[in-house]
């Protein structure tokens, strides 16, 4: 079976398409407003995690470096290895709520899981990856709601909304964190039992509210892991797939950016949460509109000038000193980042992939961008390791040139208005 071409698909939609964006907005279909809820509200949970992490790892379980590098990779790495086994049976059995509350329910779990073990450090580490688990399950059934409850040439302002919703979580989640903190300095078993609270509440709103689409009881059986893997052999699928790899290889985690940035003259430890909380805020004003300008402009032209953003933080993580607005400026560019690629790439791949194996090929794509994410949480630390920070942020920064000009080829962006 062939499958749409991202080109030409894109190309007749972004042209069609003139829609203002206020009148995009109110379009959104409201299966996807629930599920943008059910983010922001499991993101307030996991992200108040997140954000205390490194300093977790480095101060509580007293990990190295290098360890909380391989700790990081891990945490957020395996989503993708696991994702794929959820996305099959996804898109097998055609449940997609399900297999997404099931992700939901057990990373929920797993906060109060760090509640029992906050100072053990197999045990808690153990329980981060069952954590990410439960993300890798949910993550690209929820993914595929949102495409099949949105037409296709709304997919760049459908995932651009419910990444909105996310981020809006993600910035509650750091600020809750530190007040947190704030009144308890190092409370970090208080912290996990409030994500735990919360993270129920997002597990109600995605069982109440949101609905299976396109269910008709049918078992797909052609819905398997080789079926999800064969399709790297479409053309336009797999060059999202290597693109999308190779620019991870040398995206630096956000922990180490916040790491980096802790490392200034007078930074207070407290506020270490706002860190994530600012590039939230960033990544909020600008998720909508970089969604609707992807939709109009060409998806791979915002894709890849997020990762031109990107080279910009690593320039100012290069500076002697950042001061205050320089740090508020490595957070605008970091949120910024996020807004042109996270959402965006799964809008392109929508596009590329048949409906009946969407949620098989976003859980591929997940898994390809985890294991490379995987490899650069390793190589950034050994490199500081080696080399010290300033040249490893310069090694970091001459690869991701490299390959963002490599990805402009192979999508053949210039002169074209597709994805």
């Amino acid at each position: 079976m062939m499958y749409p071409s991202v080109r030409t698909t894109i190309e007749r939609d972004e042209i069609e398409d003139t829609e203002p964006l206020l009148g995009r907005i109110r379009a959104v279909p409201a299966n996807v407003v629930y599920l943008g809820l059910t983010s922001m509200v499991t993101d307030v949970s996991s992200e108040m995690v997140n954000a205390i992490l490194p300093l977790y790892l480095i101060s509580q379980l007293r990990l190295s470096y290098l360890q909380v590098g391989f700790v990081n990779g891990m945490y957020f790495g395996i989503t993708g290895l696991i994702t794929i086994a959820g996305a099959v049976i996804a898109d097998r059995r055609r449940r997609y709520k399900e297999v997404a509350a099931a992700g939901y329910g057990l990373s929920a779990a797993c906060k109060m899981g760090l509640y029992a073990v906050p100072q053990a450090a197999i045990p808690a580490t153990a329980v981060l990856m069952t954590d990410r688990a439960g993300k890798g399950v949910r993550t690209a059934p929820r993914d595929a709601l949102i495409s099949l409850s949105s037409e296709p040439r709304r997919f760049g302002i459908a995932f651009g909304v419910h990444r909105a919703f996310d981020t809006a979580g993600a910035l509650a989640g750091p600020v809750v964190a530190y007040l947190v903190l704030r009144e308890a300095p190092h409370a970090y078993d208080a912290v996990f039992v409030i994500s735990f609270l919360i993270a129920l509440v997002g597990l109600a709103i995605l069982v109440l509210f949101v609905q299976n689409k396109r269910d008709d009881g049918k078992v797909h059986r052609t819905a398997t892991w080789r079926a999800a893997f064969a399709l790297l052999k479409e053309p336009d699928f797999r060059t999202l797939a290597v693109v999308g790899t190779l620019l991870g290889l040398f995206t630096m985690a956000d922990a180490f950016v916040y790491l980096t940035l802790a490392n200034e003259p007078n930074f207070n430890d407290v506020y270490f949460p706002l860190l994530a909380a600012g590039m939230a805020l960033s990544y909020l004003v600008l998720a909508i509109p970089f969604g609707h300008g992807a939709d109009r402009v060409g998806r791979s032209r915002v894709f890849l000038a997020g990762y031109v953003l990107l080279l910009g933080v690593y320039a100012l993580l290069l500076m002697p000193s950042l001061g205050g607005l320089g740090i508020l400026l490595v957070l605008l560019l970091l949120g910024a980042f996020y807004a042109c690629t996270d959402g965006v790439l799964a809008a392109m791949a929508s596009t590329a992939v048949a409906e009946e194996h969407r949620t098989s090929g976003l859980a591929v794509l997940t898994a390809a961008t985890a294991i490379s994410f995987f490899v650069s949480s390793i190589l950034f630390p050994q490199f500081v390791d080696w080399w010290g920070t300033n040249t490893a942020l310069r090694a970091f920064a001459g690869g991701l040139a490299v390959i963002i000009v490599i990805g402009a080829i192979a999508l053949r962006v210039r002169g074209r208005r597709y994805g």
